[in-house]
C-alpha cells in the first residue's frame, strides 16, 4: 500500500502538472486551459488523507486540483474537522473555495429533547461557517429497517429537523443509498415512502450511482422527484467516467433542467490512490461540454 509520504509527493506532481496560471489544463491533450467550473467534492473521498495529513492540507490539495466547493463529513461536538466554525470558514475562504454542504448522522434516541439540542447546535455551527445544506447520509432503513413504521417515525423526525433548519436559514436533507430503493413496502421503494412521510421542508440528495445500483434510471428518478431533489452526488464505480456505465451527460442535462445548482463528486473505490482518482474525476468533468 502506498504510504502517505508518497501521497504528498503524488499530489505535488498532480498539482504541478495540472494547474498553470490559475487555470486547470485539459487532460485530453493539447494543454488547452479551461475556465474553472462549478465542481464540488465530498471530502469523504479523501477521508484517509484527512486523518493522516490534516484538513488544512487536504483542502489545499482539493483547491489546487480545481474543485470550487466541498461537502464535509467531519462534524462532531460543535466543531468541523475539530475546527471552530469561524476558523474552518476562514480556512476555506483563504483558499478561494466554499464549504456549502455537510454530512452528519444522529439517529433517533430515547430523548427527543437531547436530539433537538444536538440538531440545534449542528445548525448553529454550520450557519456560522457559511453552509447552505446539512444532510443526513444514513439511517437504519436497510433490510428489516425498511418498514412503514420506520418511514413514519423518521419522516416525522426529519420533518422536525427540516422545520428547525428552515427557520434558521439552512436546508436539511437526506442522502440515499441503493438499499432504500431495493427494499420495498407493498411494491413501493422505501425511499419513495419516506418522501411521502416527510414535509417539503426536507429535501433529498440523490446519489446517481446508488440510484442506478438500486435498479432505477437516475434521469427518470430525477424527473419523477424533481420537486424534492435539491443536490446530487456524482459517483461512478471508481473515478468518475472510468467505468463507462454511467450516462453523465444525460444526468447533468436533467439536473440543470430541474434547477439543481449544487452537486458533489464522491469517490469511494479507487484504481490508484484516492488523490489520483479524485483528480481524474475532476479532469473528466472539467473537459465535459455538458458540465457548466
Amino acid at each position: 500500500m502506498t504510504n502517505r509520504r508518497d501521497f504528498l509527493k503524488q499530489a505535488s506532481i498532480l498539482v504541478a502538472g495540472g494547474v498553470v496560471g490559475g487555470s486547470i489544463l485539459s487532460s485530453c491533450g493539447g494543454g488547452t486551459p479551461k475556465v474553472k467550473k462549478h465542481i464540488g467534492l465530498q471530502l469523504w473521498s479523501l477521508k484517509d488523507d484527512v486523518s493522516d495529513l490534516g484538513i488544512q492540507k487536504v483542502l489545499e490539495i482539493v483547491a489546487q486540483m480545481g474543485y470550487t466547493h466541498v461537502e464535509t463529513a467531519g462534524y462532531n461536538d460543535g466543531k468541523i474537522y475539530n475546527q471552530d466554525p469561524s476558523d474552518f470558514k476562514k480556512m476555506v475562504d483563504d483558499l478561494g473555495i466554499r464549504a456549502t454542504s455537510a454530512h452528519m448522522v444522529r439517529e433517533i434516541s430515547n430523548d427527543p429533547d437531547e436530539d433537538r439540542a444536538w440538531w440545534n447546535k449542528a445548525i448553529e455551527v454550520h450557519i456560522a461557517a457559511g453552509f447552505k445544506y446539512i444532510v443526513m447520509p444514513w439511517a437504519p432503513f436497510k433490510g428489516e429497517g425498511a418498514t412503514l413504521d420506520n418511514a413514519k417515525r423518521y419522516g416525522e423526525y426529519f420533518s422536525n429537523i427540516g422545520m428547525m433548519s428552515a427557520a434558521a436559514g439552512i436546508s436539511f436533507g437526506y442522502h440515499n443509498h441503493e438499499f432504500e430503493l431495493e427494499d420495498k413496502i407493498d411494491g413501493v421503494p422505501f425511499l419513495d415512502v419516506l418522501k411521502e412521510n416527510t414535509s417539503r421542508q426536507v429535501f433529498f440528495q440523490n446519489d446517481v450511482y446508488w440510484t442506478k445500483v438500486g435498479g432505477y434510471d437516475p434521469v427518470e428518478y430525477m424527473k419523477k422527484h424533481a420537486d424534492r431533489i435539491k443536490t446530487l452526488h456524482i459517483k461512478d464505480v471508481k473515478a468518475i467516467g472510468a467505468s463507462g456505465t454511467m450516462d453523465f451527460e444525460a444526468i447533468f442535462n436533467q439536473a440543470y433542467a430541474i434547477g439543481i445548482k449544487d452537486w458533489y463528486v464522491e469517490v469511494e473505490a479507487y484504481d490508484g490512490t484516492p488523490q489520483e482518482d479524485v483528480k481524474k474525476s475532476f479532469d473528466f468533468l472539467n473537459v465535459a461540454d455538458y458540465v457548466k
